[in-house]
């Protein structure tokens, strides 16, 4: 084979870093964006937090009240997102006196369950011996409060000959007076037990509940009240009265204890309703104000080698794609976000039932972007609005046919699967067929599978289990 040069002309689509950058900073989420942002600062010496300038608002007013329900005018919306060379950026830093009321809270590790019981045996008296075999107790507890370990396992381990299994369920009979009530337990039915005895012997219904835990555990969720009643010879009101006692148990005691610290959603932007008109707004806490240091770019006017002018440079323009990074960002995100409160403008305004259908293809069209660049907006970024904080993918849904030819979002059916349970009578609840016919009556054509998958999608139990609850 000879080999040979030849020349072609073609074309081809190449992501420059300026893209892949910015495609990177468009799927960050909060959390990721404030962190890649420090990593940033930490590496580029020529970006820097700017904190005199006056922040930056980036908003959009949308108004319904002339229009049809309709969107089909939506290209006349102008974003007007105001941004110059600073980018919209976070609270104020927080002062040294904030940082110190605020140390403990955030550098103090949750207690953990054995911390706990650790704590407790430290205030009870034990012989040498029975501490020892109590710390081998609170060892083998799991994070639910359940022994990982029997009784007679945790003797064999001690390996002390003196002592005996009587003393070892000795030890054991006093740690599950223990707190949270029910710690130190087997199983579900000793759990419960537990708490039961030390409930007051005043208490309504604790016999009956104990036998009921004791001896029927596997048949109170399946059996019929009238035939368990019969066998523990009580009457069906004295039942129920155990049954809501067994309630109010807690299954897994231990799980409430060492509960790591609620992690709250900061949401992307903000939608009000302002003199009638939709206000879409960037949340402007979620990121500092970045600007260039003008010092260290005015070194390239000045004489220096060619190394510290290339690196000034390289830096130099890496911030600014950075910035137009963060920009192209918020743009995009501030348009998606406007045509979505557009599309669901009902929703906001009257709730669930109202959810139009809706893809991501609908906005990539209206916006002219690729329905992936939409995904990436979409994904892992939080809307506030009036009825709470939602993803933004919660605003888009499938489209299931209606009586009339037109389109029902499953959101909205879902909505109105739960009003129809929450409106039936305990007595007589809805089987999935009923509720068909009734979506069917309110022009919504679904088949009854199609219900049975929402409904356990709002983990909403048949109709004959809400009976027996009931």
């Amino acid at each position: 084979m000879k080999q040979s040069l030849q020349l072609k002309i073609g074309q081809s689509l190449t992501l420059t870093p300026q893209l892949q950058q910015a495609i990177k900073l468009l799927q960050l989420s909060t959390l990721d964006l404030q962190q890649a942002i420090e990593e940033t600062l930490a590496s580029n010496p020529l970006l820097e937090r700017d904190e005199d300038q006056p922040e930056a608002a980036a908003e959009q007013d949308i108004d319904f009240s002339a229009r049809a329900p309709v969107a089909d005018d939506s290209h006349d919306l102008a974003i007007d997102t105001r941004w110059e060379d600073l980018m919209p950026s976070s609270a104020p830093p927080m002062s040294a006196g904030d940082g110190d009321r605020q140390f403990a809270e955030r550098d103090a590790a949750p207690e953990s369950l054995q911390s706990h019981l650790l704590w407790q045996l430290n205030t009870t008296r034990f012989s040498d011996i029975d501490y020892n075999i109590a710390l081998a107790f609170i060892d083998a507890v799991d994070g639910n409060g359940r022994l990982t370990q029997t009784p007679e396992d945790i003797l064999s381990s001690l390996a002390l000959p003196e002592v005996e299994l009587d003393e070892v369920m000795a030890v054991l009979h006093r740690l599950q007076h223990f707190e949270p009530t029910g710690i130190f337990a087997t199983d579900l039915r000793e759990c419960l037990l537990i708490q039961l005895r030390q409930l007051s012997e005043e208490t309504p219904y604790r016999d009956i509940a104990g036998a009921s835990v004791n001896r029927h555990l596997d048949q109170i969720a399946t059996a019929e009240p009238r035939q368990l009643a019969r066998r523990l010879r009580c009457t069906e009101v004295e039942l129920r009265g155990a049954l809501a006692l067994i309630r109010s148990l807690d299954p897994m005691p231990g799980a409430a204890v060492g509960e790591q610290k609620t992690e709250y959603v900061v949401p992307d932007v903000f939608v009000r309703r302002v003199n009638g008109l939709w206000r879409v707004e960037l949340n402007s806490d979620i990121a500092p104000k970045l600007r260039i240091n003008s010092d260290y770019a005015g070194l390239l006017n000045k004489s220096g080698s060619e190394s510290d002018k290339t690196y000034v440079k390289d830096n130099l323009q890496e911030a600014r794609w950075f910035m137009k990074g963060l920009l192209n960002r918020n743009e995009t995100l501030l348009k998606v976000s406007a045509k979505i409160v557009e599309h669901q403008r009902l929703f906001l305004e009257v709730g669930e039932e109202a959810m139009r259908p809706l893809v991501l293809a609908e906005i990539a069209e209206q916006i002219d972007m690729h329905e992936s660049t939409i995904s990436r907006a979409t994904t892992k970024k939080y809307m506030h609005t009036p009825r709470g904080v939602f993803e933004l993918k919660y605003f888009f849904s499938s489209h299931v046919a209606t009586a009339e030819g037109g389109e029902c979002s499953s959101t909205a059916i879902r909505a109105l699967i739960k009003k129809l349970v929450l409106m039936e009578s305990p007595k007589k609840p809805l089987s999935d067929s009923k509720l068909c016919a009734l979506l069917k009556e309110q022009g919504v054509m679904v088949a009854r599978r199609t219900v049975a998958k929402y409904r356990e999608q709002l983990n909403i139990p048949p109709s004959n289990a809400r009976k027996r609850l009931f």
